[in-house]
């Protein structure tokens, strides 16, 4: 009956509950009395979805995209299917369409692409760093934490430096729909999407007339089965790469920075033996997933431990959750640098795992190894700001303070 009324009391679909931070106590009791459950109706008026919050069915579901489908949303909302059909995203594509577009731009995002790139990522850290170190404060997610994403993804996509911040602009009112501060207002989401899809647009005549080694040229010339990618698919990649390039690797630098601020036993050790760094990354994935979650669609009726699932139902899969489930993780709650295994599922699983995880690790040490070396005695200086969002685990403002460098 308490369970009962949680779930009734907590909409996931809602981001005022997430305004204290995730629920985790909430999902701890999911995962012990209810793993498989059932919420009537949602915020946007929909006609209610499962919460997965056990780490074997997330697995499980993600990897059977036959049963479980992309293509009808991957969000708690349902969108109409001509809108669904126009945006045409990789992110809600299911077999056999997803694998060929994912394979047009999985190139730039390998071991050997992302180890090309670590040297300019490095000099882009430290000039970064120099911008901010001998002013004794900052606001790390805007200074630091937000620049580094966005100078790395300009570079991938072929957008001039200049017009970066043109990009996190866009990325804050479509991520950020849910937040008074970036309009909270379908209109301006709506409104950054097309100025963003414009901008794609201009960018890819340029790289048609000027090609370079960029991912907009690739595009442009890329085919699937025979025929040339048409300007909705490449407009959808280009909001895909720019936003998940740069939002989820930003709120992963900043969660990260924040672990080690609320564990300073933790942050002491990394800083005494900075090959905990590799493992200390790991760690701040499996605790504060950027993305808390994405949707299936069930294609047939089914079941999940036993659950009936009908045809048409939508399952969402809670990561935070997940990564914090007891018969997987020994002491789940707990921030450990140093835990070995780390299987998290912060990039996902499946055909959908993070196309860019390889990226986002490469960037988020190359920050910290520089950032514990030239900052080391960083603390908080002032109230932490989070997004509004159901979806999103982001932080908008983190204010520090440290010794100024000479």
């Amino acid at each position: 009956m308490a369970l009962a009324r949680a779930l009734e009391l907590l909409d996931v679909s809602n981001p005022d509950t997430f305004a204290e931070g995730f629920p985790h106590a909430f999902f701890r009791a999911l995962r012990r009395g209810a793993p498989v459950a059932w919420h009537e109706g949602d915020v946007f008026g929909g006609p209610g979805y499962w919460i997965l919050s056990r780490y074997d069915d997330i697995r499980s579901v993600s990897k059977n995209p036959r049963l479980f489908v992309s293509g009808q949303g991957n969000q708690i909302e349902q969108r109409p299917k001509a809108e669904m059909d126009t945006l045409r995203s990789m992110i809600a594509m299911d077999p056999p369409a997803h694998p060929r577009y994912r394979k047009l731009v999985s190139g730039g995002f390998t071991p050997a692409a992302t180890a090309r790139l670590e040297p300019k990522t490095r000099e882009r850290v430290r000039a970064i760093l120099d911008a901010v170190a001998h002013k004794g404060e900052c606001d790390f997610v805007t200074d630091v934490a937000a620049e580094l994403p966005l100078q790395v993804i300009a570079d991938l996509l072929g957008v001039p430096q200049d017009a970066r911040h043109q990009l996190f602009d866009w990325s804050n009112k479509l991520l950020g729909s849910e937040d008074p501060e970036y309009g909270n207002d379908m209109s301006v989401t709506m409104a950054a999407g097309l100025e963003m899809m414009q901008y794609a647009y201009k960018l890819s005549q340029q790289k048609l007339a000027n090609p370079g080694q960029d991912l907009v040229s690739s595009l442009m010339t890329s085919e699937v089965d025979g025929e040339k990618i048409g300007m909705l698919e490449y407009g959808s990649f280009f909001l895909l790469l720019a936003i998940a390039g740069n939002e989820t690797t930003r709120n992963l630098i900043s969660h990260g920075l924040l672990l080690l601020l609320e564990h300073p036993d933790q942050h002491e050790r990394l800083k005494a033996d900075p090959s905990l760094l590799p493992s200390a990354i790991e760690e701040m994935l499996r605790m504060r997933p950027p993305v808390m979650y994405f949707r299936r669609t069930a294609t047939e009726d089914t079941e999940i431990r036993g659950v009936p699932i009908r045809q048409g139902d939508k399952v969402t899969l809670w990561y935070p959750s997940a990564n914090r489930d007891e018969d997987v993780f020994d002491e789940p709650d707990r921030f450990d640098i140093a835990r070995h295994p780390n299987e998290h599922v912060a990039f996902g699983h499946g055909q959908h795992f993070c196309l860019g995880s390889h990226l986002a690790r490469m960037e988020i040490r190359v920050m910290f190894e520089e950032l514990l070396r030239r900052l080391p005695d960083i603390t908080l200086a002032g109230e932490v700001r989070t997004l509004r969002s159901h979806f999103i685990d982001g932080i908008k403002s983190i204010p520090v303070r440290y010794t100024p460098e000479a």
